[in-house]
Parts: structure tokens; sequence; C-alpha cells
């Protein structure tokens, strides 16, 4: 049986709609349980949410009630619903339920590295939705309780069509798409930086700094917060015309900085994206090709990137990689022997040994460091650029060791994928990002089970 919740409740047995002759709050009830099909949704929830100001006494009973009507109604159609514990949950026995087939093409999409195979998935995801969740039997209160995480499914499959579609050459068709979607949603910042490319390829510079300029405002006063290091990234791009911009095949999970291949920055802060540079941690062998870092030019890339150091201090540290390969080797080695102990850190943090490792080199680097005034009057510590080759551990190092005497620190997750493994400052970022197969593992692996 197919049912189909985003919109008016509707019920179709071989594609012709039927009638299952219950009343509204039982289908609201066969709703909320749909949400969660194959899994048992307890009693006090539902009626939480069927009740949610004052429930009468006889809710309880009404449930179970609701219940029974419920199992008549839908016998016929081998639907099950069980009771299990203080519970239900209906059995999925090959039943399809529309919001469940929106998170499966969304995910699809996401591990697909055909960007047309990523539009005709999501494609159909977007053509799911004919209004409003469970329009015709929940009320607005319970619709705001239940509808967060579809929409936001919903945006993360508009942001992943858009990025196929720039991918495709199809900058017009995406600045239709995204103008009306950015406008309502204003801080969804890859919505943004995916529109400003558009309308950068569109040669339309000037709406796109005025979007960028637009977004930061309400970022900083809405939120207090500044923009994130991905549209940055695009906004410093078309401020120098950058050619990159016009590349039609990066990958969606990869900015192009220097010529240098890098994930997207997604862990809130530079010691967490210094060990996202390696995605497949917990899986032994790692993943190949999992490895951002390959070289010490993309190393010193990625030290920019990350705001460690200033651009000039990224072309002398290019060229004196260049002039000595051996000396740069053995330094990207003690980068890659750094990340490790601090990945050790931020995962388990009764791992003394691996504290007291990165502690020594925060200590190294704590006395290479230069108290440099900035254009805007501030001071701010930066690793010296007399310690050559080695400045981008001394920067690394510093870096980690902000971030271990932050108490954010504590609020630091992992995905539980093995195959993956990226970094984030808390839960959200790794159910938007890890969960959609947006991190850098290879694009023909399976998406990640963050949550």
């Amino acid at each position: 049986m197919e049912f189909r919740l985003l919109g008016p409740f509707q019920a179709r047995q071989e594609g012709v709609v039927v009638d299952l002759g219950v009343r509204r709050q039982e289908r609201c009830l066969l709703g909320l349980l749909l949400l969660d099909v194959g899994h048992l949704v307890g009693t006090d929830r539902l009626i939480d949410l069927l009740w949610p100001d004052r429930p009468p006494a006889s809710a309880r009973s009404a449930v179970h009630t609701y219940i029974g009507r419920l199992r008549a109604a839908l016998g016929p159609y081998r639907v099950r619903i069980a009771t299990g514990g203080d519970g239900y949950l209906v059995h999925d026995d090959g039943h399809t339920v529309d919001v469940a087939e929106l998170a499966r093409l969304v995910h699809r999409a996401g591990g697909s590295a055909d960007p047309a195979e990523r539009v005709r998935l999501l494609d159909r995801a977007l053509a799911l939705p004919r209004g409003p969740l469970l329009a015709d039997t929940a009320d607005d209160e319970l619709r705001d309780r239940l509808a967060g995480p579809i929409e936001d499914l919903r945006l993360t499959g508009v942001e992943l069509r858009a990025a196929a579609r720039l991918a495709l050459g199809q900058h017009t068709r995406v600045v239709i798409e995204l103008t009306p979607l950015v406008a309502r949603h204003p801080g969804r910042e890859e919505l943004v930086a995916t529109l400003m490319t558009a309308l950068y390829r569109g040669g339309r510079q000037t709406d796109a700094l005025v979007l960028y300029r637009r977004t930061r405002r309400t970022l900083v006063e809405e939120i207090g917060v500044e923009p994130g290091a991905r549209l940055r990234e695009v906004h410093r791009g078309i401020l120098r015309a950058d050619h990159r911009l016009d590349r039609a095949d990066r990958p969606v999970y990869e900015v192009r900085v220097r010529g240098e291949a890098l994930p997207w920055g997604v862990g809130g802060h530079p010691a967490l994206e210094f060990c996202n540079t390696f995605a497949g941690w917990r899986h032994e062998p790692p993943v190949p090709g999992a490895e951002w870092l390959r070289g010490y030019r993309t190393l010193a890339v990625w030290t920019g990137h990350a705001g460690l150091v200033d651009d000039p201090t990224v072309g002398r540290l290019i060229e004196l990689g260049r002039r000595d390969p051996a000396g740069a080797a053995v330094v990207l080695d003690e980068v890659r022997a750094l990340r490790a102990r601090l990945y050790a850190c931020l995962t388990d943090p009764a791992d003394g040994p691996a504290f007291d490792a990165v502690a020594r080199y925060a200590e190294q680097a704590a006395r290479t460091l230069v108290f440099r005034r900035e254009a805007d009057g501030r001071g701010r510590w930066w690793p010296d650029p007399a310690t050559g080759l080695r400045l981008p551990v001394h920067a690394a190092a510093w870096s980690a060791a902000q971030l271990l005497g932050d108490p954010r620190r504590l609020t630091v997750r992992v995905c539980p994928d093995p195959r993956c493994g990226w970094l984030f400052l808390d839960d959200t970022g790794m159910r938007r990002w890890c969960s959609l197969a947006t991190c850098g593992r290879p694009a023909t692996e399976a998406p990640c089970r963050g949550t």
C-alpha cells in the first residue's frame, strides 16, 4: 500500500485512492505512526502529539480505540499495526510512505557521482510534496512540531539539485529556482553560496555581491555570527573574478582553492577542519582516496583557506615546498601525525597520551607566534614566517590548543559511520552534511548513518 503524508493524507492501493473510512483524528494517528514506519512509537508520545495542551483523562483508552478502528480498516490491505511495550508500530511490509521515499531519494542523490543522475533522483524526490505535512488532518501546532526535519531534508535536496545543475552548466535555471527560496531562508548559507555562484556565472557579479552583503548583515544582526567558510570562499572568488568559479565539474563536497581540492568547511572550527581533511578515520584499512592532504602544496593552501595564515604566507610556503620537496615531505608526515593525535583527543577526552602529544606541539607553536596589528586595528597572534616549511605544523597546533582549551570541545560529535569520521561542533552539522553523503568519502560509497 502507498501512503502520502506530504499534503492531504492519502492511501492508495495499486494506484487507486482508498477511502479507509476512518475519522480525522484516527487518520492523524496513523500518519504519526507512518512517519516512523517500522519503529515503535510510545503511547505517551502519541497522546502528547494528539492532545498537546490538556489531554483528556480518557486519552489512553481513546488511542487504543483508534488503533482498533485502524486495524479493522487496514486489515484487508495487509497493513499490520502491532502493539509493543507501551506503544504501537506499523510493520514495514513493503508499503511505501512518501516521507521515507523523499529521504531515500535524497540520500541516493547525495551518493551519486553523476550530476545528471542526481538531478533525476532529486526531481523525483522534490515532486513528492503536494502541500503541508498532513494538511487535512494535523493542525498548525502539530505540523510545526513534526515538519522541521522534513523541511530541512527538502531544502537539502534543493541545495544538492542546484549544485548538480551548476555542474551541468544550468546556472540560469538555478537562479530562477533559488532566488525566492533564499528570500524565505536567508540564513541557509549553502543556498546563498550556490545562488551567488549561479549569478556570477550568468554575468551578474554585482547582484551576487549584494546578496552576500545582505546575507552577512542578516547573520550578524539576527544570529550574531559571521558567514561560514563556504560562503566566504565564494565571496572571495567573486571579488577576484576567480575562473575556478566557472568550473562545472566540482564534486558536491569539494571546494577548489588555488587549484587544490579541499573538503567543505563544515566542522565549525579550524581544528575540526584540520581533522576533516581525512575521511575514513575509523576504517581499517582507510578508505582509498580519503586523504585530502596529499602534498605539501595542498597543506599550505589549506592552512590559508582555514584562516591560519594570510595569502602572502601561503605563496611563500608553496615556493618553499617547491624548492625543498624532501623537507616538505617530512613536514607533511609530521602534520599527519599531529592530526591523528588531535583526532584522538577530540573523540576520546580521556586519551591522556594523545593530549600530551598535542600539548607538546602547541608549546612549540607558542614559542614561534608573533603578535601583529591587522588592517582594522586589532591585534592577532600569527605563526612566525621565519619557521619556514614547519609553519603549517605550528598553525594547526595553535588552533588545536585553542579548541582543546574551549568548553565547546565537549560538544564535538563524530559521524558514527566507519567510512566517514568527520567531526562537527554539534549534532546539527552531522545531520546536515554527513547523513547526506556530502562528506569526503568517495561518491561511490554508501551514505553515512550520521544522526
